[in-house]
């Protein structure tokens, strides 16, 4: 399977604390990674460094062949890397429908399609962001990185916080864009759910990849040594 995604030996810094040690990480066309590791361990700095809001000091980063070193976050996206962050951040003052539209880009993901994979949406298109429940702002969020229409969607905690219910429609979603043949790379704390949607798991401890294989791989050992499960 060809890497679409491809990071080698990245290290970065927040001003001089150095936060990754060397992290190494693929997601090939079509395939779904879980990016996993107790709080702190540089899950979400990963991100950030992928989408460019963190510079790395040293290592690659490569999506499609292409060096994203140089790339301001909005070129990124642009390149076909669509985000859902950690907290949803809606536009808490426009409608979900502006919300929707304010992130389009040509492609199969148009308003009709993200509500078709959450029909909710499409029942409260012309109400504010800010009035939704925390689960439909959390497919709102999914929404608009879809509408982005990207080659690799990542999703850093999309389920957190979210109410037993909610959190199942959103793994089915989840496992539907999976099906579809869409690129995912997944931070969760839920091993049982990340295992029915991920390929592969790549495993940080102390921002440095210690640990990565087919998610059938996972055995008690690993989980116990870096989960803490």
């Amino acid at each position: 399977m060809s890497a679409l995604l491809e990071l080698s030996r990245v290290t970065a810094f927040y001003g001089e604390s150095q936060a990754l040690f060397g992290v190494d990480l693929q997601v090939g066309e079509g395939e779904a990674v879980a990016l996993m590791g107790r709080n702190g361990m540089g899950k979400t700095t990963t991100i950030r460094t992928i989408m460019r809001m963190l510079r790395h000091s040293d290592g690659s980063i490569r999506f499609s062949g292409r060096d994203l070193g140089p790339l301001a976050s909005h070129r990124v996206a642009r390149a076909g890397i669509g985000l859902v962050p950690e907290g949803r951040r809606c536009f808490a003052p426009l409608s979900v429908e502006e919300n929707l539209v304010s992130a389009a880009r040509s492609g199969p993901w148009d308003i009709a399609a993200v509500t078709r994979l959450f029909p909710r949406l499409g029942e409260r298109l012309s109400q504010k962001a800010g009035l939704l429940s925390g689960g439909e702002q959390q497919m709102l969020a999914i929404g608009r990185a879809l509408m982005t229409n990207p080659r690799l969607l990542i999703l850093d905690e999309a389920t957190e916080g979210l109410a037993p219910v909610v959190r199942q429609e959103i793994w089915a979603a989840i496992r539907d864009l999976k099906s579809a043949g869409l690129s995912i790379l997944v931070v969760d704390k839920s091993i049982r759910e990340l295992a029915s949607v991920a390929d592969r798991c790549v495993v940080l401890e102390k921002g440095e990849s210690v640990w990565a294989g087919a998610t059938g791989d996972l055995t008690h050992d690993v989980t116990a040594r870096y989960l803490g499960v």
